[in-house]
């Protein structure tokens, strides 16, 4: 078993996944989908640390992907990153007020989107350390 996290990719573009999941994975355990409805079963399957979500998807749009995500009380606080070909502040900015916790455009350049994962899942350690501690001075 292994202790790496889990990141779950999710574009209709399977090259934009070969190449993620080439450089993430010798640090991460990649899971990944082509489809927005498949991402919505994946995330509650599998739990994943992170989400990196394309915004152009078929049938569904990573905007309502996102929106469905926070609704689900096992998905709502696993963070989400957008990767996405649009690159105009309005989109950027539709993403962050939707609860994505990064917008990356693309093309992108692999060490700026290793850092930034890295920093959301800081973050999320963080986070995870505190609601412990609040649980733990709750029960006393």
């Amino acid at each position: 078993m292994t202790n790496k996290r889990k990141i779950l990719i999710v574009d209709d573009e399977k090259l934009n996944i070969l190449a993620l999941a080439h450089f993430l994975k010798p640090q991460y355990d990649i899971i990944v989908t082509t489809e927005s409805i498949s991402a919505l079963e994946t995330a509650e399957k599998h739990l994943p640390d992170l989400i990196l979500l394309d915004v152009i998807m078929p049938n569904m749009n990573g905007y309502e992907v996102i929106e469905k995500l926070k609704q689900s009380e096992k998905t709502k606080n696993i963070p989400v990153v957008f990767i996405s070909g649009l690159n105009d502040t309005e989109n950027e900015e539709k993403g962050i007020m939707l609860g994505a916790a990064d917008f990356i455009t693309k093309p992108f350049n692999k060490t700026l989107v290793k850092k930034r994962i890295e920093t959301q899942i800081m973050l999320l350690d963080n986070k995870r350390i505190i609601d412990n501690y609040e649980s733990i001075s709750n029960k006393t």
